[in-house]
């Protein structure tokens, strides 16, 4: 006759996994800062799909030299939205860079408010721009949160969290 396994080493085990995944889980829906793609124009820049009313939909920043502007992709309908960022340094025929921002897994926003966002300069950092947006969420409930946009106007870095 075999002598019987202990036990014990697999009941000592279940729990460490259970707690492992308990973090795990804990950690990930947190909701820390998430980066944000930010890339060159593509077609989804053309004028076409500014959002409407274009008053609403754009703004600018020190002195006219950035501007934001919404653009309206229609679809997917739960993210639509993209953030449009033209801003310095200035190409050689004077032209400003162009950049747009995208939500979380290369989709848009489900909606975005440039009439609100407020803006704060940091001589070392450059210009932020904190913008509300909501984001698809689990289930049919969007979630509301900023999109912080960050334009250094000497370097022609951008970049964009979405705060948790």
């Amino acid at each position: 006759m075999r002598p019987a396994r202990p036990i014990l080493p697999a009941l000592m085990l279940a729990p460490t996994l259970a707690v492992t995944l308990a973090l795990t889980l804990a950690i990930a829906f947190a909701a820390p800062a998430t980066a944000q793609q930010v890339q060159d124009c593509d077609a989804r820049a053309s004028a076409r799909n500014l959002a409407e009313p274009w008053d609403a939909s754009t703004r600018t920043f020190a002195s006219g030299a950035i501007r934001l502007a919404m653009i309206d992709m229609i679809e997917p309908a739960g993210a639509p939205f993209y953030l449009l960022v033209l801003s310095p340094p200035y190409d050689e025929i004077g032209d400003r860079q162009c950049r747009l921002i995208e939500g979380p897994g290369n989709m848009g926003f489900y909606s975005m408010d440039l009439e609100t966002a407020e803006a704060s300069y940091d001589p070392a950092l450059g210009l932020t721009v904190r913008v509300p947006i909501r984001l698809y969420g689990q289930g049919d409930i969007p979630r509301e949160t900023m999109l912080d946009v960050l334009i250094n106007q000497a370097t022609g870095d951008i970049s964009a969290r979405v705060a948790g």
